[in-house]
C-alpha cells in the first residue's frame, strides 16, 4: 500500500457487514500524540536524499524532518509516510487525511521544539484494522481525520477563565481534572462516552470553574461519571456527571453537562447545573 491517502481507507466508519445494509460511522475525538514514522526502509531512505538536497545545516533531526517535510516539492514524502496516533504511550490509530488537501495539517504536528506537555486531538471516522504492509506491521485501526489541531497543556490551562469563586491554586485544580479525564481507563475517545469526556476538557470551559468553585468549599472531584440521557431517542445525547465530596462532612453533590454525540462533532445541548439522582 503506496500511502495514507483518502484511497487506504475506502471503509473507514464502517463496519463488515452485507452490501447494501446501512452502518453507522464510528467517530473518535482523541488527545494524544502525533508520531511520524518511515513505514519501509525505500521511504526513509528517500527522505536522506530529500535532506541531502535541503539546507539544514545546524538544525536538530526533528527541525530537519519539519523543514523537509513542510517544502512542497516534498509533499509526496508526507503522503508516503505513516502518521502514527499515540495515546498513553501506546500507539492507537494509523492517520491519513480524508481530504487529500489536509496533508498539511499533519506536518504542522511536527513542532520544532517538542515538549512533554504538548498533545494532539484528531476528530475523525475509524476504519478497520491496518494492513500489515500499511505501516511495519503495525495492527491498529486506521482513522480518516477531518480535524486536528494541537496545543499544550500550560496554553489550555492559561486559557482558561478563572471563576470569581475559585479556589486561590486555580491551575492545579484544573491540571488534576484535566488529568483525571485523559486517565480514564481506556480512553482512546472512540466511544460516546470518551468523546463527550474529551470534548468538555478542551471546549467547555465551566467543568474547570466547577472544580475550582467545589475546592473553595473543602470539596474534591469524587467520580465522573458518563450516562444515557432520557432525551436519548433519535439522537444520541449522554449526561457527563461530575461528583464533588465535602472532606467534612462527606456530603456529596453532583452536576452534570448534556453533549450530544450523535455525529462526528460533539456539541452542548445543556449547560452545567445540578444533578439529582432519579
Amino acid at each position: 500500500m503506496d500511502g495514507l491517502t483518502a484511497q487506504s481507507c475506502p471503509s473507514c466508519g464502517t463496519a463488515n457487514v452485507p452490501s447494501g445494509a446501512p452502518v453507522a460511522p464510528a467517530y473518535i475525538y482523541s488527545i494524544g500524540r502525533i508520531e511520524p514514522r518511515f513505514p519501509r526502509p525505500s521511504i526513509e531512505k528517500e527522505f536522506a536524499q530529500a535532506i541531502a538536497r535541503s539546507d539544514t545545516k545546524g538544525l536538530t533531526d526533528r527541525k530537519a524532518l519539519h523543514s523537509v517535510l513542510s517544502k512542497p516539492e516534498n509533499r509526496y514524502l508526507v503522503r508516503q509516510m505513516c502518521w502514527v496516533m499515540c495515546i498513553g504511550g501506546l500507539d492507537t490509530y494509523i492517520l491519513f487525511p480524508r481530504d487529500p488537501s489536509d496533508l498539511h495539517l499533519l506536518v504542522e504536528t511536527m513542532r520544532a521544539n517538542p515538549g512533554g506537555r504538548d498533545l494532539d486531538v484528531v476528530i475523525g471516522v475509524k476504519g478497520p484494522m491496518a494492513p500489515a504492509d500499511l505501516c511495519n506491521g503495525l495492527m491498529v485501526p486506521v482513522v480518516g481525520f477531518d480535524q486536528i489541531y494541537s496545543f499544550d497543556r500550560d496554553g489550555l490551562i492559561d486559557a482558561i477563565p478563572k471563576a470569581e469563586r475559585a479556589a486561590k491554586d486555580f491551575r492545579a485544580v484544573a491540571e488534576e481534572l484535566f488529568d483525571r479525564i485523559m486517565q480514564i481507563t481506556d480512553n482512546a475517545g472512540s466511544s460516546d462516552e470518551h468523546r463527550a469526556l474529551n470534548y468538555l476538557a478542551l471546549r467547555y470551559h465551566a467543568v474547570y470553574a466547577r472544580a475550582a468553585e467545589a475546592l473553595a468549599q473543602n470539596s474534591s472531584l469524587s467520580a465522573v461519571e458518563v450516562k444515557p440521557s432520557p432525551l436519548s431517542g433519535v439522537r444520541k445525547i449522554v449526561d457527563v456527571v461530575f461528583s464533588y465530596t465535602n472532606r467534612t462532612t462527606d456530603v456529596t453533590e453532583k452536576s452534570f453537562v448534556r453533549v450530544d454525540v450523535s455525529e462526528e462533532f460533539p456539541y452542548l445541548v445543556a449547560k452545567l447545573s445540578p444533578y439529582y439522582d432519579r
